[in-house]
C-alpha cells in the first residue's frame, strides 16, 4: 500500500512539474506573439519603475503616486479585457488607444 501511494503521489508531482513547463512555454508563446501586448505591458511596467523612483526622490507624493498607479492598473485591465475579446492579442488601433492612455499617465510623471 505504501509503494501504490508513493506512485501515485510521484506521478501528481511529474503531472504538476508538467503543467509548471506547459505554463512557462505558454509565457514565452505568448511574448513572441503578441509584441502589441509585450509593448503595452513593459511600458506599464517602465512607468510603475518611474513611479516608484520619483516617490523615492521625493518628487511625488504617495498620494500622487496612488492615483498614477491606480491609473496605470485600469489600463492594464482595459489592455487585459482587449485582448480576451480578440483571441489573445490587441489590435493596432486598440494599442495606439492604450498608447493614448498611457502618454497621459507619463506626462503626469515630473522628468528626470
Amino acid at each position: 500500500m505504501k509503494r501504490l501511494n508513493g506512485i501515485v503521489g510521484l506521478t501528481a508531482a511529474a503531472l504538476a512539474l508538467a503543467s509548471l513547463a506547459g505554463t512557462a512555454m505558454a509565457d514565452t508563446t505568448w511574448q513572441k506573439n503578441h509584441p502589441r501586448r509585450a509593448e503595452v505591458n513593459a511600458r506599464l511596467a517602465n512607468q510603475n519603475r518611474r513611479i516608484k523612483q520619483d516617490v523615492k526622490n521625493g518628487t511625488l507624493t504617495q498620494a500622487q503616486a496612488r492615483t498614477l498607479h491606480h491609473d496605470d492598473h485600469q489600463v492594464r485591465m482595459e489592455e487585459r479585457a482587449m485582448a480576451s475579446q480578440d483571441g489573445g492579442h490587441i489590435t493596432k488601433g486598440e494599442q495606439a488607444v492604450l498608447n493614448q492612455q498611457e502618454n497621459a499617465i507619463s506626462n503626469q510623471i515630473p522628468p528626470k
